[in-house]
């Protein structure tokens, strides 16, 4: 059976051959191309809604398949977009749901929104992208997380960058050979300890990001050396995570029909 690392190198290695590939399943291709023919053509939050098929595309491109259902909640995110520093998605630790208020800027563009490169290629390639990473974790879930991290690393500032995403602080406990446990720890102390045990400028370099995952993929291996492991435990729990309770409470009765 192949290694995780070898699994892992053998898709990031050629990345863009790696998402050709995806990209012409015939799934794949026919979603994209109605979402390319589509998406420019939407001039508003409403319109935006009112074709599941695109909202769907959409939050898989973004990685939030899962919360798909959540409508309202969704709605929240695009209306209120991220330039107020105030804005529901930048309350929100979970990067992902600014990065799709980014992708489709209504709140700052209005009607113009959705002729940007990034809310039509933008937003494909990152669909390919999710794609690829499910795919590898149908097989092993280890080469799913260390692609994801792969993806995300740059994005981590802090320890709480770590702990706001489940997917991340998997990959970090594992590569640490922390317990599971330490996850229920308090929230500061767990942000404080990855800040002593990790130089996170090392996540900016490409090649420090590598040798990291060489270190996560081999202590997978040891945990799971069989490559079994739930696909989607982790990703499922970290649709929501960095939501504080204060914040919940204050969305607990929007409907989740988008309305």
């Amino acid at each position: 059976m192949t290694t995780t690392y070898a699994s892992y190198k053998l898709i990031s290695a050629d990345l863009p051959t790696s998402l050709k590939r995806v990209s012409e399943q015939p799934d794949v291709k026919r979603e994209t191309e109605y979402y390319l023919s589509r998406i420019g053509g939407i001039k508003s939050i409403d319109a935006f809604f009112a074709d599941d098929r695109l909202y769907n595309y959409v939050m898989k491109a973004h990685g939030l398949e899962d919360m798909a259902y959540a409508k309202a909640f969704m709605r929240k995110v695009l209306t209120e977009g991220v330039d107020d520093k105030d804005a529901f998605a930048n309350k929100l630790s979970d990067s992902r749901y600014k990065e799709l208020a980014e992708s489709l800027n209504f709140a700052r563009h209005g009607e113009l929104a959705t002729t940007f490169d990034r809310a039509q290629k933008g937003v494909a390639e990152k669909y390919a992208r999710e794609t690829l990473e499910v795919s590898a974790g149908e097989d092993n879930t280890g080469v799913r997380l260390a692609l994801y991290f792969e993806r995300m690393a740059s994005s981590i500032t802090s320890g709480y960058s770590i702990i706001a995403d489940d997917a991340l602080a998997q990959v970090v406990r594992t590569a640490l050979q922390l317990p599971a446990e330490f996850a229920a720890t308090d929230v500061d102390r767990q942000a404080a300890y990855y800040e002593k045990a990790l130089d996170l400028a090392d996540f900016k370099d490409p090649s420090k990001v590598g040798k990291f995952l060489e270190r996560f993929t081999s202590m997978w291996e040891l945990e799971n050396p069989s490559g079994s492991y739930d696909p989607l435990t982790v990703f499922r729990s970290s649709s929501v995570t960095g939501i504080s309770t204060d914040l919940l409470l204050s969305i607990n009765n929007l409907k989740l029909g988008g309305r």
